[in-house]
């Protein structure tokens, strides 16, 4: 049975989709900056990540936030060479 969830901006979304778009949007610099945790900060992994944070809620739900903020804002997680964000540290070339 497939349920539809119109108020749900995360449907059809996996937590590893999540992670790989925050990570290549923000990089992981950029995305342990916003969320403080180590699993960002220190030798980051979409696989050590993943695991953190199925493991621990409050983590879970500011990556989830973070994701939603990013689409609302954006409109997408899909960084395009050149594109600035706005917060996120500019890479010198």
């Amino acid at each position: 049975m497939n349920y539809e969830q119109p108020k749900n901006p995360l449907h059809g979304y996996t937590l590893e989709q999540i992670v790989t778009s925050l990570s290549d949007y923000y990089g992981w610099e950029g995305l342990g900056g916003r969320i403080e945790v180590r699993c960002f900060n220190e030798d980051p992994s979409v696989k050590s990540s993943l695991k953190f944070l199925r493991k621990t809620p409050w983590a879970r739900k500011k990556v989830e936030d973070l994701f939603i903020y990013t689409l609302a804002k954006y409109g997408t997680t899909e960084a395009s060479e050149g594109d600035e964000i706005e917060g996120s540290p500019k890479s010198e070339e």
